[in-house]
């Protein structure tokens, strides 16, 4: 998760990997939601599913973690909750919703490059393609040399032109504009960063090393101004700032 570190949990799948006559095995393993994808590990074969999850989707890639090798099939057991209107659904549907569960899968409900979309994840990916499309900026200490190789970046503009224009939808007169649209935000996005290495000197990606100052922030940092625009998702779970909650009494008391 992203709560440790990228060695603990590569510790972790190593030591599920392992078989059963390893002292350093793991017979059980508590999970939650996020073992839904990017766990392939052929040894799990048995799961107990605690409640019916939300969508149909997370249900089934949650339990296709276990039986994934040919020779040995998997077992998943569910335990719902008599008192969960949705567990208690489930269970007297139980036979008749899996012989069918996949025509339950709930559409996506993100659009490409959408305006929130674009606020979230463009200046995330206007940066990862000039470092890595252009070799002199790809150093962690090279984000200021956009200075001298701004005009060489026009390709990142293009490319992501060229990604929105496959997405248009026919006779929708909003999407006609919008591979233009997203072009004209992400040369302005470069020549932001270039305005931001003339005046800082020295910028780094990410706080990597030394003393410069990082031209992307995490959403959850303080608000500084004039960062705005390179604030770049880390983890699909934070995607915006903890908010306080006042509530107000009918008596005036807070």
């Amino acid at each position: 998760t992203s709560r440790v570190s990228t060695n603990e949990v590569a510790n972790a799948k190593r030591r599920l990997s392992l078989t059963f006559d390893n002292r350093d095995r793991v017979d059980v393993a508590l999970a939650t939601n996020m073992i839904s994808v990017g766990l392939d590990i052929d040894r799990l074969g048995l799961m107990v599913v605690l409640g019916q999850p939300k969508t149909a989707a997370e249900y089934i890639q949650s339990t296709s973690r276990v039986g994934r090798d040919e020779s040995r099939p998997g077992l998943v057991v569910t335990l719902l909750n008599l008192h969960r209107p949705r567990d208690r659904s489930h269970y007297e549907h139980f036979t008749a919703w899996h012989d069918a569960f996949y025509r339950a899968v709930e559409a996506t409900s993100v659009t490409p490059f959408s305006p929130r979309a674009r606020d979230r994840g463009l200046a995330g990916v206007t940066v990862a393609l000039a470092r890595l499309g252009c070799p002199e900026l790809t150093p962690a200490l090279a984000a200021a040399d956009i200075i001298q190789h701004r005009d060489r970046l026009e390709f990142v503009a293009q490319a992501l032109c060229d990604r929105a224009m496959s997405h248009r939808q026919k006779n929708s007169p909003d999407d006609e504009s919008l591979p233009e649209l997203v072009k004209g935000e992400t040369n302005h996005l470069l020549d932001k960063w270039q305005n931001e290495a003339e005046e800082r000197g020295k910028l780094q990606y990410q706080n990597e090393e030394g003393g410069a100052n990082p031209l992307l922030r995490d959403p959850l940092d303080p608000e500084e101004k004039g960062h705005k625009l390179f604030k770049a998702q880390r983890s699909l779970r934070d995607v915006e700032p903890t908010v306080n909650l006042w509530l107000k009494k009918p008596d005036d008391f807070d």
